[in-house]
């Protein structure tokens, strides 16, 4: 891939950034406009990406070598990118190294990434507004800068490698909208405690971020934040349900993953704070699961969790109610990076071990 530099103070985060990008597999080449060779060494530059900067285009046509017809990058990603450089792209203009890598990579339609980074004056300027519009009718992706201290500051690193990620993937999920139930629910029990699990909501977090990478639109229910999807805010497993069924009878979804440990018994809520030094008796109320209202919804393909040593039985079943695949762990997995998960489907087990984030991807094979 090759990474875009330009004459914004941000430049001075692209070395955090090519390791980033490097640490996810790709191969980066830097390219830098003589106003970010100014903010930021191209020897730096150099040492992130393990190739030599390129701060002209000389006879060896590298803009053509790269983002050409048949180039060898596959994604150009400007960052950070200026109000200068950006209005350039939106007319034709090519005269620094990296609008002539735009200019390229734009008429040969390869995926284009560009993320601003100005004074927020500067951003809100009616023709910077305008060449942004014309940048997104083009199919080049602008991932929205943070809007602090007067600044269109440069998006969160994590935030920036997702969306390359999502152009090299060639998406093959695009046009397909996916919800998904992720992490703990919170029970209360009186006005201080609650009832609750160990689930830190990793996978959800995976299974999210990863239909992303593939090209989805992904919405995620629940107590969390996770960058590039839109966030649904519910911590009760009541919340929950009532979020859940609101989206699914509201919009269209493709898939639902229900990957949140959702609440199996609610406890009676005490007034107060139950007084400590004493014996307490709870009585916990059974909850319905919204997987059985869901599975074998039409059009809705629906992938549940299981969570045991042996629900091979239980998860037959539910792939007989209608969903397209349960994936069963042990609680060991709760809360861990990694675990022992197995796939079951319509055409037979499959057995993973790895990563959340490899089980993740593996998940995302089986239903693709």
């Amino acid at each position: 891939m090759v990474l875009g530099i330009t004459g914004s103070i941000a430049a001075v985060e692209t070395v955090k950034l090519a390791h980033a990008l490097r640490r996810r597999g790709a191969a980066v080449q830097g390219v830098m406009s003589t106003a970010a060779a100014g903010i930021l060494h191209p020897d730096a530059v150099a040492y992130a990406t393990g190739r030599p900067a390129i701060t002209r285009c000389t006879g060896m046509v590298e803009h053509v070598a790269l983002c050409g017809i048949d180039g060898e990058g596959d994604v150009l990603l400007i960052a950070p990118c200026t109000a200068n450089t950006l209005c350039k792209m939106a007319h034709g203009i090519d005269d620094t190294p990296v609008t002539t890598f735009a200019t390229t990579a734009l008429g040969r339609g390869m995926p284009v990434i560009v993320v601003p980074a100005m004074h927020h004056s500067m951003f809100r300027h009616p023709g910077v507004a305008s060449c942004i519009e014309t940048l997104r009718r083009w199919g080049v992706t602008v991932i929205d800068p943070r809007i602090e201290e007067q600044k269109a500051k440069i998006a969160a690193i994590e935030e920036i490698v997702l969306h390359v990620e999502r152009a090299a993937s060639g998406m093959p999920l695009a046009s397909r909208r996916v919800l998904v139930t992720s992490g703990a629910c919170r029970e209360p029990v009186d006005d201080v405690r609650v009832l609750t699990t160990r689930s830190t909501g990793m996978m959800g977090r995976e299974l999210a971020l990863q239909a992303f990478r593939l090209g989805a639109e992904v919405t995620v229910v629940h107590a969390g934040s996770i960058p590039c999807v839109r966030n649904v805010a519910a911590r009760t497993a009541a919340e929950m349900r009532e979020a859940v069924m609101g989206l699914l009878d509201a919009e269209h979804f493709d898939f639902y993953l229900s990957a949140a440990a959702i609440s199996d018994f609610a406890p009676e809520r005490s007034e107060g704070k139950i007084p400590s030094g004493q014996a307490v008796t709870l009585r916990l109320a059974p909850l319905p699961k919204i997987i059985d209202v869901v599975a074998g919804r039409e059009g809705l393909r629906t992938v549940a969790f299981k969570l045991g040593w042996d629900e091979e039985a239980r998860a037959q079943s539910m792939l007989d109610a209608g969903a397209a695949l349960v994936v069963v762990n042990t609680p060991d997995a709760m809360g861990a990076d990694a675990g022992a998960f197995a796939l079951l489907s319509a055409s037979g087990r499959r057995d993973v071990t790895g990563t959340k984030e490899e089980v993740a991807a593996a998940v995302w094979s089986e239903l693709q």
